[in-house]
């Protein structure tokens, strides 16, 4: 009840009155209303299981007999009760066999017999009671009530409740507003009383009794306080006043400690400030600022010195002195001639004070003067009984510099030479350091890279086991289905060139820790085509993915047509331009436009540039010069900060060079720029092999991958080859093992070189062991690695990487035949 708290004391007990009647009235009338609701309830199911049994008796024999006519005449007698708004008769077997509605009702009836009982659903009761003949049911009676009557009724009781309840309310209000009187009129005579000393002082005034209750006796309590206060107020009155004279003469000696104090607090607070501060601009500022604002000064700056030329050299001025440094002609790189302007004294270590600038004939005293000020203080920095400085502070007023003030001044001159030599000696230690770092990044950069290759070598084999039916499938509907619609066809391409560029990426991860440059295989490539190519291929990632959160990206393009081909390699071209769109996306959330441009530069050589820019948060510059470096992200967990340093990769390979325009708000362009060949490019290679492929050759294929294993058999199958799958490398040696027993021996064996307990290596050691003849294919996701690094298992004829193609399949079968035809041994070389 916090909001009576505030009331005046009249209106608090009239509510209290007002809240108890009103709990009161409504308890009552709420019980009034329960006992009614169940109280017609009740009588509206006697009343409706009284008519059911009626109805009962009259319909049994119509039941009995199948007379439909004489059980709906028989219903229709309930024309008049008003309250019936439905009937209907239900056969034995719970089917409907006689229905009543009343004119302008369409109520819900049900199509089987309900349970028996009733039930409220709404403004409607519904009772259903069994027909019995001879004792026996032979069906069931449904009543439907509209309770519209009910309710109106209770309404009605409802309106006289509140009616009976607001004028007893008005009621309790007027007796309340009289009957409080006698309790309300004392206390609010103790309140005007005490407001009334409160204002006046005046504890003379007394509160006359009216009564002998409670009341009465708290007037005479309060009568008899004041009468004691009065005496106390006069012996304090006079305390008082001795007090307030021996105060006055320690209020002036407190603001002398005071002012000391905050001055000592001050030079503390700018000793941590500077402390901790490692540049002379950054401990110049702080100390110059803190004299504008808590010294105060009006002017203040300072000044290095050149012994050599025996001048003074202006470092830093307040900002709030800037005018002043304007007019005095001492803004930053300013140079005072030390004797001319009589500042020896201050050069030599002691500190200067003019109490009336204005007495001096010196020039540079008289310039100061001019400008306003009237007061000056030289406080000299010294190292090591050297003066390098020299710190000016100065005032309007003349003679406002206190003693306190002047020493304060020479404290923290001494403080900031201090922490000056300390700042220097940091930076010179800063240079060594910097040496060392620049020495530590590169040894942990070429750490970085060697963990990511470590990395790449696993991530390697999983992508190139997860693609591999895809690649194997696409490659065999393409070929295998010339009844593909043009569309199918062109996504099935679209899906293969993506397989592709995902192997092709795969095999390029470990160039993040080689040494050596990669040797590319240039061909001509038509960047227009790559571009939309891109475009296709990122299309849910701009498109389908945003719209989903509500986003939407304009995808603009701007091709210049004809646009020379450079020499390149196709897939690592569209890797790096679907990373630039993926990057461009990422940094549109609240959606806007990409655009993919290409442009043709005139020059020798002549370059084409291709741009992909964005109207997103765009990059700061720190992260615009950061942003290729490997491991650098700014999108937290989801990121890797691979991604642009795969493109600086690229496009380094290729001799092309890559800018970056970003500003934050207006967008990111980023423009690669590839050179022309003078000549264009063909693609070097040996002769094609030209062989003929192989059919029903009897084939056994060992992987641990279940998609792996069926995609092969499926492929090879298609190629019309007898295929067995094993899916382990046990399993393999087993299979193969029964099939040498029984005569019926394998053309070749296809396995895999990661599996658990038994690998690829142990089956084509047991393989050998069985059949030498036979020869040996690894399949594996590291293969590229492997013949790379020369580390080709034994007896291993022939190396093929994931995802394989089905070229090279059918041309290391002829290959494998050729081999077993000749009984030659393993190929040194491991592929085809």
């Amino acid at each position: 009840m916090t909001w009576m708290r505030h009331l005046p004391i009249q209106r608090k007990l009239t509510w209290i009155i007002l809240l108890v009647t009103s709990l009161v009235l409504l308890l009552a009338f709420g019980a009034l209303a329960i006992y009614q609701i169940v109280e017609f309830r009740n009588y509206m199911v006697r009343d409706m299981r009284a008519l059911a049994d009626m109805l009962a008796q009259s319909t049994h024999a119509a039941l009995e007999f199948q007379d439909e006519a004489v059980a709906g005449q028989v219903l229709e007698t309930l024309q008049s009760d008003l309250d019936i708004s439905a009937a209907r008769i239900f056969a034995k077997d719970g089917k409907p066999f006689a229905t009543y509605v009343r004119k302008g009702e369409q109520p819900e009836l049900p199509a089987s017999a309900p349970p028996e009982g009733h039930r409220f659903t709404g403004r409607r009761l519904a009772t259903v009671r069994p027909v019995f003949q001879g004792g026996k049911p032979v069906g069931f009676i449904y009543l439907q009530a509209d309770l519209t009557g009910l309710y109106n009724r209770l309404a009605m009781l409802g309106l006289i409740g509140l009616l009976v309840f607001i004028g007893s309310v008005l009621l309790a209000f007027v007796l309340s507003s009289f009957l409080q009187r006698p309790i309300s009129e004392p206390i609010l005579a103790l309140s005007e009383a005490a407001r009334r000393i409160t204002a006046g002082k005046d504890y003379g005034l007394r509160v006359p009794a009216q009564g002998r209750d409670e009341t009465g006796a708290l007037t005479d309590a309060f009568n008899q306080m004041l009468a004691v206060i009065g005496e106390r107020d006069s012996a304090l009155r006079a305390g008082n006043q001795a007090l307030s004279q021996e105060i006055a003469g320690h209020r002036d000696a407190e603001n002398r400690v005071q002012a000391q104090l905050a001055r000592l607090e001050m030079l503390q607070r700018l000793t941590r400030a500077i402390g901790e501060r490692q540049d002379l601009q950054s401990i110049f500022q702080v100390v110059i600022r803190t004299l504008e604002e808590r010294l105060p000064v009006d002017f203040c700056c300072v000044c290095r010195y050149e012994a050599a030329a025996d001048i003074l050299v202006v470092t830093s001025v307040g900002v709030r002195s800037q005018e002043l440094a304007m007019d005095l002609a001492m803004t930053r790189q300013a140079r005072l001639e030390v004797a001319a302007n009589g500042l020896s004294t201050c050069v030599m270590g002691q500190l200067v004070y003019e109490p009336d600038i204005s007495q001096s004939a010196l020039p540079f005293f008289q310039r100061i003067a001019e400008s306003g000020l009237r007061s000056l203080v030289a406080a000299p920095m010294v190292i090591e009984s050297r003066v390098f400085g020299v710190l000016f502070s100065a005032r309007h007023k003349a003679q406002s510099f206190t003693s306190g003030e002047c020493e304060f001044l020479r404290q923290l001159s001494e403080h900031v030479a201090l922490a000056t030599h300390q700042a220097q000696l940091h930076i010179a230690l800063q240079q060594a350091y910097d040496d060392l770092r620049q020495t530590q990044q590169a040894i942990m950069q070429q750490e970085r890279l060697r963990a990511l290759g470590q990395m790449a070598s696993g991530i390697a084999h999983d992508i190139n086991n997860a693609i591999s039916p895809v690649a194997l499938y696409t490659e065999s509907l393409l070929e295998t289905e010339p009844g593909l619609s043009p569309r199918a066809r062109d996504y099935l391409t679209t899906i293969q060139h993506a397989v592709e560029d995902v192997a092709q990426t795969v095999s390029r991860m470990r160039e993040f820790y080689r040494q050596r440059e990669q040797q590319l295989t240039l061909v001509p490539v038509d960047l227009n085509r790559v571009i939309k190519q891109v475009i296709d291929l990122s299309r849910a990632r701009w498109s389908d993915m945003p719209q989903q959160r509500g986003i939407f990206i304009k995808m603009e393009t701007d091709l210049t047509p004809d646009v020379p081909a450079i020499s390149g390699v196709e897939s690592e071209i569209r890797e790096a331009l679907v990373n630039l769109v993926f990057n461009a996306v990422d940094a549109l959330p609240e959606g806007g436009t990409l655009t993919l441009r290409s442009r043709v530069e005139t020059g020798t050589p002549a370059r084409v540039n291709i741009e992909v820019g964005d109207t997103g948060v765009g990059m700061d510059e720190d992260t615009r010069r950061r942003c290729l470096e490997p491991f650098f992200t700014t999108k937290g967990e989801r990121g890797t900060g691979l991604g642009l340093a795969m493109v600086y990769g690229i496009t380094r390979r290729h001799g092309a060079d890559i800018d970056i325009s970003s500003a934050p708000g207006r967008g990111t362009t980023m423009r690669l720029s590839f050179p022309v060949p003078a000549a264009p490019a063909t693609a070097p290679g040996a002769a094609p092999y030209v062989f003929t492929v192989p059919k029903r050759l009897r084939i056994l294929t060992v992987d641990d991958d279940p998609l792996m294993i069926k995609s092969l058999h499926d492929t090879l199958e298609a190629d019309g080859h007898i295929v067995s799958s094993a899916s382990g490398g046990r399993e393999g040696i087993e299979a193969f093992r029964k099939a040498a027993e029984k005569g019926g021996s394998f053309a070749l064996v296809i396995t895999d070189l990661g599996m658990p307990y038994v690998d690829g290596r142990q089956v084509a050691a047991a393989v050998k062991k069985i059949s030498p003849q036979t020869p040996v294919v690894m399949l594996t996701g590291w293969g590229q690695r492997l013949v790379a690094e020369g580390d080709i298992p034994a007896h291993v004829d022939f190396v093929l990487s994931k995802p394989p193609k089905l070229r090279e399949l059918r041309e290391t079968f002829v290959k494998c035949l050729e081999l077993g035809n000749s009984g030659g041994q393993s190929n040194p070389d491991a592929q085809p």
